[in-house]
């Protein structure tokens, strides 16, 4: 495994790289790997010869109420996982080297963000595009590999490629959980043991509205208001949202046809979990 802090030498050796016929996957980060990253370096290594993982904890996706200097960094800890994963090349940036100057031109994400989690992060996702698409040109990857627990960021990356026009393939890899459902995430450690046992109750109910729409339901609100009462009867969370959108657009709907995605975000004492699940219908 090789390690590249600079655009040039990555791209020198991406070029290299496909010479030889090989493909490229791409794995966009901002460091503090767990689990999840690194399941998707090994759906990329079933599809691409060569993987490269970015590191980069981008400041343009931070509000002015989120502190981006203490955004968690270990870049050892992440070294050695990213090796034990078989990643092939670890591009390791410093913020001069993706933003050597002011930049003139960022990219406005119009669609899908002012629902879900967008909503209360205005300018997020306009951050998020900017260098996912910066990367994309750097890296020129085959396929690049995000994960479906963040579908909101996964859709603003899909309309963003279909909008440019983008090479890059886009590859949509399943949330990883838990034995008993429960998605992983860093966050499920501030769970009481109660709560623990009660945040089963989100993925459950994502089930739940897959089945009853299996079963001919066709409106959003009734899928809503029964994932709703399920969350309010069986935990102490609080819900922030429920929501059953189209997918990729994240637009409201009134009848229940083609991709969706029903999302939730729940609040416990010291941890807001979220989840999603897709079907098309």
């Amino acid at each position: 495994m090789i390690i590249v802090r600079t655009i040039a030498e990555l791209q020198k050796k991406v070029a290299e790289t496909k010479q030889q016929g090989k493909t490229v996957g791409f794995v966009p980060t901002m460091g503090y790997l767990h689990e999840g990253h690194l399941s998707l370096v090994n759906e990329a290594k079933n599809h691409d010869d060569f993987i490269v993982m970015s590191i980069f904890v981008n400041p343009l996706q931070f509000g002015p109420n989120e502190d981006f200097d203490r955004y968690p960094r270990d870049f050892e800890r992440d070294e050695r996982l990213a090796k034990s994963a078989k990643v092939d090349a670890i591009f390791y940036p410093d913020v001069k080297e993706m933003y050597p100057r002011e930049l003139s031109s960022t990219i406005t994400v119009h669609k899908g963000v002012n629902a879900l989690c967008g909503k209360s992060r205005p300018g997020h996702f306009d951050g998020v595009a900017t260098v996912v698409l910066k990367l994309f040109n750097i890296v020129q990857p085959t396929r690049a590999y995000f994960g479906m627990k963040d579908a909101q960021q996964v859709a603003v990356i899909e309309n963003m490629v279909a909008d440019f026009n983008l090479s890059v393939q886009v590859m949509k890899c399943a949330t990883l959980r838990e034995e008993d459902g429960l998605a992983k995430s860093s966050r499920n450690v501030y769970l009481s043991d109660e709560e623990r046992s009660e945040a089963v109750q989100i993925y459950a109910s994502l089930r739940q509205a897959i089945s009853q729409i299996e079963a001919g339901e066709r409106n959003p609100v009734m899928i809503k208001d029964q994932i709703n009462d399920l969350l309010h009867s069986k935990t102490t969370g609080i819900v922030d949202y429920v929501e059953v959108l189209a997918y990729p657009s994240l637009n409201v709907i009134e009848l229940i046809q083609g991709e969706i995605i029903i999302a939730i975000a729940l609040k416990f004492s010291k941890a807001r979990l979220i989840d999603n699940i897709t079907v098309t219908v």
